[in-house]
């Protein structure tokens, strides 16, 4: 039985040089992350244009994406195990592409949100499977140092895409931002088809009976390291992904950026990719859980101090202050993502495809009702965002404690 469980939870080994291996994987990955940085200096010409009765409601073409993209972790995670990676890669690529064309044609907000939804929908594949992919060739501080490559390159969309959108919007119309999306979106799903071998040969492939994916399923939930992790992914994303909806309000509304929006977004997101630099070193030396630990307390203690800083101002403070709030906080981002995900997948070898379908698909419906909350107290401060930080910030960094608690005890 040992000798079975050594043979499924060994690695493959890699068969593309890693610097291609890393640029494929990193496109992939940020499939989510372009669709919406790209098309956030459009969010307000999309409200007027398909007839936004509120401003907030805006929001929700950012929110219904993730809403989409939890749904479809739960059905690629399992058939990625029983199939194969590369099959299931293909059928979401399809499948965003039909959310793309449904997007650049539709007349009403309704139209767009279902656009977006199926968009959330087909990213999931490319998005968490390659996170299993990663899972079949690397394993413990080699997949975190890969991670956190992936994650540095990776940190170049949120920092160059929305500043490709801002440009666009200043020569097209809106929907040229989601045609530019369909176009990469294709070149990539080529390359990867061409290039990537498939991982996970068919000797180590699960059934894909209802009854081995429910089982799978439960051994994932009844982990404890697994879901611990998890749900404080998933608190703290809930901070995250209020910021994306309400950024461009935050930018263009409180502190009246106009078109340098991007920008201030751009930079905000350097932090991310330093702090996923950093990390790529510090994961060889210092024990991930002790990273994680101590980037929540950072975030949190940090956000606490900033209310009462931003409290002086009445919750909008000069723009350079609120910066640099946000960039120690993405900063701290930027150290949690790839070893949170690198701690969770750990224990599930073989299990990688539905142990990231569950982790993505978990966090991500947990952080929604956070982010749709925080979105709809947007008051035109800064306060609603900085004490969200603070507050899901304590709140996961007590999950991470009483995980390793219950681990060790």
């Amino acid at each position: 039985m040992r000798e079975l469980t050594k043979k499924f939870n060994m690695p493959q080994k890699p068969s593309l040089s890693l610097p291609e291996f890393i640029i494929i994987l990193t496109m992939m990955i940020s499939i989510v992350a372009l669709s919406i940085d790209i098309m956030l200096p459009a969010l307000a010409l999309i409200g007027d244009d398909l007839g936004a009765e509120n401003i907030n409601d805006t929001q929700l073409i950012i929110s219904v994406m993730f809403g989409g993209f939890a749904l479809g972790q739960l059905f690629v995670g399992g058939l990625a195990d029983g199939l194969g990676r590369k099959p299931v890669i293909y059928g979401g690529y399809l499948i965003f592409f039909i959310g793309c064309l449904v997007s650049i044609f539709a007349e009403t907000m309704t139209a767009m949100l279902i656009g977006r939804f199926l968009q959330g929908i087909g990213a999931a594949a490319p998005r968490v499977v390659s996170t299993s992919l990663v899972r079949d060739l690397y394993s413990g501080r080699e997949m975190a140092r890969i991670m956190s490559f992936i994650l540095a390159a990776f940190i170049l969309i949120p920092i160059i895409a929305p500043l490709v959108g801002q440009g666009l919007i200043m020569v097209f119309p809106w929907q040229s931002t989601f045609i530019l999306t369909l176009v990469l979106g294709v070149v990539v799903a080529v390359w990867f088809g061409v290039r990537q071998p498939e991982t996970l040969p068919p000797s180590k492939r699960r059934g894909l009976s209802v009854l081995s994916l429910i089982n799978g399923l439960l051994i994932v939930i009844k982990n404890r390291v697994v879901m611990g992790y998890t749900l404080a992914l998933g608190f703290i994303s809930g901070a995250f992904i209020s910021y994306l909806g309400a950024s461009r309000q935050i930018f263009q509304d409180v502190f009246n950026t106009g078109d340098l929006f991007a920008l201030y977004f751009s930079i905000a997101a350097v932090a991310i990719g330093l702090a996923s630099l950093l990390n790529a070193r510090l994961v060889m030396r210092i024990d991930m859980r002790v990273i994680v630990r101590n980037s929540f307390l950072g975030i949190t203690a940090v956000s606490i101090i900033f209310i009462g800083v931003f409290s002086l101002y009445d919750g909008i403070p000069p723009i350079g202050l609120f910066m640099t709030w946000l960039m120690i906080v993405f900063f701290g981002m930027g150290l949690l993502f790839a070893n949170i995900s690198s701690i969770a997948m750990q224990p599930l070898g073989d299990m990688a495809g539905m142990g990231a379908a569950v982790i993505g698909a978990v966090s991500t419906l947990l952080s929604l009702p956070f982010a749709f909350m925080i979105g709809r107290l947007f008051d035109g401060t800064v306060m609603p965002l900085t004490v969200s930080y603070a507050v899901l910030g304590g709140v996961s960094l007590a999950m991470i404690y009483w995980t390793e608690f219950k681990a060790d005890a």
